[in-house]
């Protein structure tokens, strides 16, 4: 009677195996080569135009590719609005007047619809848009390419939302390294591939709410002097200020480069979760890594972009091709 329950245990493990295997290999760079060839040019010019228009939206996008994934896969979920039947995503702490670009998907959205109506995902388009923004800010005197990669496609999108599950599972700007490296983990990211993700904070810019605690904590983890500017737009006293931004990268905030890990280095991580990085913990040499090789954070910066992409992605019979992401 052992016998046979193992054997049924195992034959059960084995089939949960592969069906996980057979849901990642429908997952192709040439999932749209014959129903819809012109899908990726068609989303590149759409958000290059978007980017052109407002150079933030680069981080802005990857952010929202990001907090999609981190939630019941990257399914898209966190473009539903609120409906009868769903509590979307966009209004939890961590993304609420923070998460944006939901007006750029739509527009790429729209575009591909007009080429290959109900063909493409919009958790493909956002996969897409993380890479294609990534790629249109790299252009900087260190290196003449920026991090760039194959998306592997053919995710479909979720018919529902969590708020739970978004409110668990993405970080927030005061975590600690642990609890970091913890979230990751349960995703399947390494802490190298945490600290790579992370380096997108390159780019974009954060409000002063997220960071006012440490600027005037007047800890021994930040720089007096960084300290010092970043009062200058952010008011000691909440809510005065809460909205006002701040560069996540002083020195080159509009290119993706590798300076985000030589600013932790001095001490002038604008987030608390930026800086947790490196603060005498495992992740330090990961940093000092980065900081004095540009060219490995952009291929580690690629690979952990892959792996994200691959988190529970809905494929075949599962999910739905959203004509309209919102909804």
């Amino acid at each position: 009677m052992v016998t046979a329950a193992i054997f049924r245990a195992a034959a059960t493990l084995m089939l949960l195996v592969l069906s996980f295997s057979a849901c990642q290999a429908q997952l192709s760079s040439t999932f749209y080569g014959d129903t819809c060839p012109n899908a990726l040019g068609t989303i590149r010019t759409s958000i290059r135009s978007a980017i052109a228009r407002e150079r933030r939206m680069a981080a802005s996008l990857t952010r929202l590719h990001f907090h999609d994934c981190f939630v019941q896969g990257c399914d898209a979920s966190i473009l539903l609005d609120n409906s009868p039947s769903i509590t979307s995503e966009k209004f939890v702490t961590q993304n609420n007047n923070s998460v944006r670009g939901f007006e750029v998907i739509d527009e790429a959205k729209s575009a591909v619809e007009n080429v290959c109506p109900g063909v493409v995902s919009c958790a493909d388009i956002l996969a897409v848009a993380a890479r294609d923004a990534s790629e249109y800010v790299s252009q900087y005197r260190y290196s003449p390419r920026g991090p760039s990669w194959t998306v592997k496609l053919g995710r479909k999108d979720s018919t529902t939302a969590s708020a739970s599950l978004a409110s668990r599972d993405l970080p927030r700007f005061a975590d600690g390294l642990q609890r970091l490296i913890d979230l990751f983990e349960s995703k399947g990211l390494s802490e190298r591939d945490m600290v790579a993700l992370s380096g997108s904070h390159t780019i974009g810019q954060a409000q002063c709410v997220t960071f006012r605690d440490r600027i005037y904590s007047n800890g021994s983890d930040i720089d007096a002097g960084f300290a010092s500017t970043r009062r200058r737009n952010c008011p000691a006293t909440f809510p005065n200020g809460n909205g006002n931004l701040a560069p996540l990268d002083l020195v080159t905030p509009n290119s993706f480069d590798n300076n985000y890990f030589r600013n932790l280095l001095q001490k002038k991580g604008l987030l608390q979760s930026d800086q947790v990085l490196f603060s005498g913990g495992s992740t330090d040499s990961i940093v000092n890594d980065y900081s004095r090789n540009p060219s490995t954070f952009r291929s580690d910066f690629a690979s952990a972009m892959i792996k994200m992409g691959d988190i529970e992605p809905l494929t075949g019979s599962a999910g739905i091709i959203r004509r309209i992401c919102s909804r």
